[in-house]
């Protein structure tokens, strides 16, 4: 049995920062094997919530930042920042290749492949906006290390990005390559920078979490 607990960041009594691991849901699945998720480890482990919890999600392989509101006004509030794009957001990712470009922008709009969800594809025509930012962080060997700021959040749309520019995410089956070196065994994407407005227009926080790759 794995262990249920969540690393917490920080917590009061309106709202939870933790660091999810790779490999856990945001939320419940329809089967039975995919129940436990951080909603679910959150609940148990604050009894006291009574709110929605779920403000935002993460994939399942990706691992990092997630902020769950204690009550419903708390996820009600938190939940509109998002909306507003008013969330700062960071990702760590190591793709596969060298990049000597210092910095860029990927604008392409995505939309949900109907035959093969949750699959993710570039469509200019019905597709919805997505800009993603990147800054290039270092290079290491064969691979490079960037920092992924996404101005939307579309489902997939930093790996669809990623694979766009010619470098997928390492670990990424479904828009890379299945990985050569038996070390990777998870997608290597991780939400290291979150800031937000505590609920009620309360001051700025900002956590961040260092990359386990």
């Amino acid at each position: 049995m794995p262990d249920a607990t969540l690393h917490i960041i920080h917590t009061t009594d309106r709202y939870v920062v933790i660091d999810k691991p790779a490999g856990l849901l945001s939320v419940p699945g329809k089967a039975e094997e995919h129940k436990d998720c951080v909603a679910a480890r959150v609940a148990k482990q604050f009894p006291a919530s009574t709110g929605p919890l779920i403000v935002h999600r993460l994939d399942m392989d990706t691992s990092g930042l997630m902020i769950l509101g204690l009550d419903a006004d708390a996820q009600r509030d938190l939940s509109g920042q998002f909306e507003r794009r008013e969330v700062e957001k960071a990702y760590v990712a190591l793709v596969e290749g060298l990049i000597s470009t210092d910095s860029g922008s990927v604008d392409q709009p995505l939309r949900a492949d109907i035959e093969r969800r949750p699959y993710q594809i570039i469509d200019h025509a019905q597709g919805r906006p997505a800009l993603t930012h990147w800054t290039l962080l270092a290079m290491e060997t064969d691979r490079s290390r960037l920092r992924l700021v996404p101005h939307t959040g579309r489902t997939h749309q930093l790996r669809v990005h990623a694979a766009f520019m010619g470098h997928p995410i390492i670990g990424d089956v479904l828009y890379g390559t299945e990985p050569e070196d038996a070390r990777v065994n998870r997608l290597m994407l991780h939400a290291a920078e979150l800031g937000f407005r505590e609920p009620g227009g309360g001051k700025p926080m900002r956590f961040e979490s260092r990359a386990p790759f």
